[in-house]
Protein backbone atom coordinates (compact mmCIF):
# COMPACT_ATOMS: atom_id res chain seq x y z
CA UNK A 1 0.00 0.00 0.00
CA UNK A 2 1.36 3.69 -0.91
CA UNK A 3 1.67 6.15 1.82
CA UNK A 4 -0.88 8.73 2.01
CA UNK A 5 -1.56 11.92 3.47
CA UNK A 6 -2.51 10.35 7.41
CA UNK A 7 -1.00 7.16 7.59
CA UNK A 8 1.62 5.75 9.93
CA UNK A 9 4.23 2.79 9.65
CA UNK A 10 5.19 1.27 12.47
CA UNK A 11 8.60 0.11 12.42
CA UNK A 12 10.19 -2.32 15.52
CA UNK A 13 13.73 -1.15 16.53
CA UNK A 14 13.75 -3.25 19.21
CA UNK A 15 11.23 -5.46 21.34
CA UNK A 16 9.54 -2.20 23.67
CA UNK A 17 11.13 0.47 21.00
CA UNK A 18 9.22 1.37 17.52
CA UNK A 19 9.58 4.43 15.37
CA UNK A 20 6.06 5.92 14.41
CA UNK A 21 6.59 6.88 10.34
CA UNK A 22 3.23 9.61 10.21
CA UNK A 23 2.48 11.37 6.74
CA UNK A 24 1.61 14.84 7.93
CA UNK A 25 3.06 17.08 4.83
CA UNK A 26 2.66 17.25 1.40
CA UNK A 27 6.05 18.18 -0.26
CA UNK A 28 8.76 20.60 1.04
CA UNK A 29 9.31 23.94 1.41
CA UNK A 30 11.30 25.08 -1.06
CA UNK A 31 14.12 28.14 -0.15
CA UNK A 32 12.77 31.31 -2.31
CA UNK A 33 9.46 29.90 -2.86
CA UNK A 34 6.72 31.89 -0.70
CA UNK A 35 3.43 29.99 -1.21
CA UNK A 36 0.55 30.73 1.25
CA UNK A 37 0.26 26.69 1.83
CA UNK A 38 3.15 24.91 4.18
CA UNK A 39 4.08 21.76 3.41
CA UNK A 40 2.30 20.36 6.97
CA UNK A 41 -1.15 19.41 6.44
CA UNK A 42 -3.06 19.42 9.89
CA UNK A 43 -5.90 17.25 9.49
CA UNK A 44 -3.35 14.57 8.32
CA UNK A 45 -1.05 15.32 11.58
CA UNK A 46 -4.66 14.69 13.44
CA UNK A 47 -5.55 11.33 11.83
CA UNK A 48 -1.68 9.83 11.98
CA UNK A 49 -1.64 10.72 16.02
CA UNK A 50 -4.91 9.27 16.71
CA UNK A 51 -3.80 5.99 14.97
CA UNK A 52 -0.19 6.76 17.21
CA UNK A 53 -2.69 6.96 20.12
CA UNK A 54 -4.19 3.77 19.61
CA UNK A 55 -1.19 2.09 18.87
CA UNK A 56 0.64 3.27 22.13
CA UNK A 57 -2.13 1.84 23.83
CA UNK A 58 -1.94 -1.28 22.75
CA UNK A 59 1.59 -1.45 23.64
CA UNK A 60 1.71 0.37 26.87
CA UNK A 61 3.46 3.10 25.24
CA UNK A 62 4.74 6.66 25.67
CA UNK A 63 5.01 8.64 22.91
CA UNK A 64 8.22 11.05 22.15
CA UNK A 65 8.68 13.18 19.37
CA UNK A 66 10.09 16.02 18.19
CA UNK A 67 8.27 19.55 17.10
CA UNK A 68 6.97 17.70 14.57
CA UNK A 69 5.52 19.82 11.44
CA UNK A 70 6.68 23.17 12.87
CA UNK A 71 10.07 23.34 11.00
CA UNK A 72 10.65 22.97 7.64
CA UNK A 73 6.98 21.56 7.38
CA UNK A 74 6.12 25.29 7.92
CA UNK A 75 3.11 24.48 10.64
CA UNK A 76 2.56 26.86 13.41
CA UNK A 77 3.83 25.23 16.73
CA UNK A 78 0.65 26.95 18.69
CA UNK A 79 -1.41 24.81 15.88
CA UNK A 80 0.32 21.70 15.78
CA UNK A 81 0.59 21.47 19.91
CA UNK A 82 -3.42 22.03 20.16
CA UNK A 83 -3.36 19.03 17.90
CA UNK A 84 -1.22 16.86 19.98
CA UNK A 85 -2.61 17.61 23.38
CA UNK A 86 -5.89 16.71 21.63
CA UNK A 87 -5.01 13.56 19.80
CA UNK A 88 -2.75 12.22 22.54
CA UNK A 89 -1.83 14.34 25.91
CA UNK A 90 -5.99 14.88 26.41
CA UNK A 91 -6.32 11.34 26.25
CA UNK A 92 -4.50 9.65 28.37
CA UNK A 93 -1.27 8.97 26.58
CA UNK A 94 1.85 10.13 27.53
CA UNK A 95 3.93 12.49 25.58
CA UNK A 96 7.18 14.18 25.64
CA UNK A 97 7.85 16.46 22.89
CA UNK A 98 11.74 17.36 22.40
CA UNK A 99 13.20 20.72 21.08
CA UNK A 100 16.59 19.01 18.51
CA UNK A 101 19.46 21.18 18.94
CA UNK A 102 19.89 23.69 16.20
CA UNK A 103 22.44 23.43 13.48
CA UNK A 104 25.33 25.23 13.27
Amino acid sequence: MPFELGQVQFVAVEPDLWVANLIGQHEIQRKGVHTDLPPVRYEAIRTGLAQVRHFSREHHASVHMPRIGAGLAGGDWAVLEGIIRGELADQGTAVTVYDLPMRP
